[in-house]
């Protein structure tokens, strides 16, 4: 049961119980080992997988985007099933749902099957307003029920699925807080107490020192552990990539006074892509390495990787029997599938602490700290950015991302700036100076976050970028006449 309603005047709860969901996550999670089928004596190394979900909510096809209806774009799937891949939509209402079948099977059988679960609150939302209730019993199922629970370790989210380098800083931790209470809202406090990673949308990291700092902050106040990075948004503190990838790590956050934050690095290597996870290429990566030596102890290095669980071919359907294979052939194994919550708490039990995990920190910061002392200020910081971007036209603080090629912030100008803008009149209007609980603020917001939602500056200028400018529009006018 959860303690709170999911929709409150007809819009999804993301806002208004903000002390419940802190003292939720307050609160210590133990996690019993013992029944988790892992023989942790013989373990020489493990793997974990995550699936992403998340599907945006754009504006209805209706001929007049200033008056369209928000949509799931699933639902646009499914109504417009001709165009493109669209008739992909019934496909993917099955992968939404399809872990709450494929867990309780294999428990059934005995056996220990493990995996991550990262769903937007677009893509909840999206989910319940079209009727899908199915895809919500089946979560519940492993997500509520004793028997399924220690499989399944669910990652918190963003709740719009904005990229952290460009979304402002106050906004983020309204997105990070408003995923927390919608979760609750779906599946109980009690079951968000258990959420204790942290999925950054497009696995983007935010590079610059104050953003950074500012997100890792974010992370800690609200509770968070640990999070999942790619490996190549990150460098040691010499300024050189990881050694020991398959090993946990601390991400360091500094900023310009001088004041730091740091939180776990779980991190996902290069190379990954949908197509290897649907594959469970951890696993096979997992069984060719061994213990290592970890702070004075022999450990198993932990093989994690995360894709979408609904996009492309092999996605959609080689990954169900390949999951079944392989979690039926790594049960009871010597590298068995593992949560990532578990193989902290493992770790603990051996006696090493967080605080000895190797530090690292953001892409291009050595660079930084190479010129910059910590506690100098914004101004002088502003300036050894500026001119490391005069001397490497490859030096940039746009953040890293899962990948190098595509960029969240150039080119997107006339989206940027009203996002900026209409983010400055709420925390004008809204924040901090009306009530969260009041129905004015719960709309407003749930404008402001869906102006930032990725997808708008992913596919380049368009229909999408024309969503977001739209999505800008209704928000400042929100703002406007009833603030």
């Amino acid at each position: 049961m959860t303690e709170f309603p999911e929709y409150v005047n007809g819009l999804p709860n993301i806002c208004g119980r903000e002390d419940q969901v802190a003292a939720a996550m307050e609160k210590p999670v133990s996690l019993d080992l013992a029944s988790s089928g892992i023989d942790f004596a013989r373990m020489r190394s493990c793997f974990s997988i995550a699936l992403h979900m998340h599907q945006p909510l754009i504006l209805a096809e209706t001929g007049d985007l200033r008056t369209a209806p928000v949509i799931s774009n699933l639902k646009y799937m499914m109504d417009n099933p001709q165009i493109g891949d669209n008739h992909n939509a019934p496909v993917f209402h099955q992968c939404y749902k399809r872990m709450g079948e494929f867990i309780p099977a294999l428990v059934n059988e005995g056996k220990h099957p493990r995996v991550m679960l990262d769903y937007s609150g677009c893509l909840l939302h999206g989910l319940r307003d079209m009727g899908l209730s199915d895809v919500f019993e089946n979560l519940q199922r492993i997500t509520c029920d004793p028997a399924y629970r220690q499989c399944v370790e669910w990652l918190g989210t963003a709740w719009g699925h904005a990229v952290a380098p460009s979304t402002p800083v106050q906004d983020f931790r309204l997105h990070v807080r408003a995923w927390q209470q919608h979760f609750a809202a779906i599946f109980g406090l009690e079951a968000l107490r258990g959420v204790r990673g942290f999925s950054p949308p497009e696995m983007a990291l935010p590079n610059h020192p104050d953003v950074a700092y500012e997100f890792v902050k974010t992370l800690n106040d609200c509770g968070y552990r640990w999070i999942l990075l790619q490996e190549h948004t990150v460098e040691n503190l010499e300024g050189g990539g990881l050694q020991r990838p398959r090993l946990p790590h601390r991400l360091v956050a500094t900023n310009s006074e001088g004041k730091t934050e740091s939180i776990v690095a779980i991190i996902k290597t290069q190379g990954s892509d949908t197509k290897l996870v649907a594959q469970m290429q951890p696993c096979y990566e997992a069984r060719s390495r061994g213990r290592q030596e970890f702070a004075g102890k022999q450990v198993p290095p932990l093989s994690a990787q995360i894709g979408d669980g609904e996009n492309g071919g092999v996605m959609m359907n080689e990954f169900p029997p390949k999951f079944h294979e392989v979690m039926r052939e790594a049960s009871g194994s010597d590298v068995p599938p593992i949560s990532v919550a578990e193989y902290l708490e493992y770790l603990k039990r051996l006696g090493i602490e967080e605080t000895v995990f190797p530090q690292i920190r953001p892409l291009y910061q050595k660079k930084i700290w190479d010129r910059f002392h910590p506690g100098e200020g914004q101004s002088r910081l502003d300036q050894v950015i500026a001119d490391l971007k005069r001397a490497d036209n490859r030096f940039h603080m746009d953040g890293g991302s899962w990948t190098n090629n595509l960029s969240w912030v150039r080119g997107y100008d006339n989206v940027l700036g009203p996002i900026e803008s209409v983010s400055a009149l709420f925390a004008q209007k809204a924040l901090g100076k009306v009530s969260p609980q009041e129905p004015r603020y719960q709309n407003a917001l749930f404008h402001l976050l869906l102006t930032q939602t990725s997808c708008y500056r992913y596919w380049g200028q368009g229909r999408w970028t024309d969503y977001a400018r739209e999505l800008c529009r209704r928000t400042s006018d929100i703002l406007m006449h009833d603030f």
